[in-house]
């Protein structure tokens, strides 16, 4: 069940670029998420009201899921949509990818769980490997103040996601489904962000043709409803730590689609760096060895 699950995420959340591209357009970037997030909110509510699965939940866990909204359905994303006028996509990509070392640093903070050396050294793999398939528009990116500013909302946009990965994971240590908090946590984050909209001045617009609509659907059924739920689920069930390896795999994805649609060419470090991404993913779900542990009797 968990290997079903992380490839739904990966390979879900590594096409919603072409869908992210699609959007781009007459609609502010703002107003989009809120659709997009308001949308997926409506959508839960409506599967766990009809199938009764919708959970009663405390105060304190409303004051959760808003937490979690503010981080994971808006923050976020603000934070990575406006890095990306600042400094190349494929830089993005590397610093979201350390998701996995920050979920296992805060892992450890805040629950206390143990960092396995596995999943440590397989994320700085991947991390490496990241490096090597966008070399050529990392290197070919002049440094400016505009960088550290691009670099500086990707680490925030990313610190933002790890910090939703372990609200997520409070939620569920207390008994709640990702059904149930993604549904409140968007509602929020898209009542949020649509609040900053109405302050900002910023147009509710709509393009009623097949592109933005069609795009606006992917993104709300697959690339949040199911996507969100599969991710949220592997926090919970294999660690916030090894769960983030999807954000390591998501660019792979990306490339191979974009190699197919838009002809991408993969390069000798470009493969070298999906060869390294591969590793890091075989260290990361590899099992540790048990420990021997010798008897008086077999020591005798």
């Amino acid at each position: 069940m968990n290997i079903t699950l992380y490839l739904l995420t990966v390979l879900i959340w590594g096409t919603t670029w072409i869908a992210l591209k699609l959007q781009l357009g007459v609609v502010a970037i703002p107003v989009s998420i809120v659709y997009r997030f308001g949308l997926a909110a409506l959508v839960l509510f409506v599967l766990l009201l009809l199938s009764r699965r919708l959970q009663v939940m405390n105060r304190r866990g409303h004051l959760i899921c808003l937490a979690q909204g503010l981080c994971l359905f808006c923050v976020n994303f603000m934070c990575f949509l406006y890095a990306s006028q600042w400094i190349p996509s494929g830089l993005v990509a590397v610093v979201f990818s350390t998701a996995t070392l920050w979920n296992a640093l805060n892992a450890r903070v805040f629950f206390g769980q143990k960092v396995a050396r596995n999943v440590l050294m397989g994320g700085a793999l991947g991390l490496l490997g990241l490096g090597f398939l966008f070399w050529p528009e990392l290197v070919g990116h002049t440094a400016s103040p505009q960088t550290l500013l691009g670099l500086g909302l990707a680490l925030l946009g990313t610190m933002c996601f790890s910090a939703g990965n372990m609200l997520s994971s409070l939620q569920q240590k207390a008994g709640l489904k990702p059904l149930t908090t993604n549904a409140w946590g968007m509602a929020y984050g898209a009542a949020m962000l649509s609040v900053y909209c109405l302050v900002k001045g910023i147009p509710f617009d709509v393009e009623w043709n097949t592109r933005y609509i069609g795009s606006l659907l992917y993104l709300v059924i697959p690339g949040s409803v199911i996507g969100f739920t599969a991710y949220l689920t592997l926090v919970g069930r294999m660690g916030p730590e090894r769960a983030a390896y999807c954000t390591v795999l998501f660019p792979v994805v990306a490339l191979n689609v974009s190699a197919f649609a838009e002809g991408y060419q993969w390069t000798a470090p470009a493969l070298a760096g999906l060869v390294l991404v591969m590793l890091g993913n075989v260290l990361v779900f590899r099992k540790p060895k048990p420990l021997a542990v010798t008897t008086p009797g077999k020591l005798a």
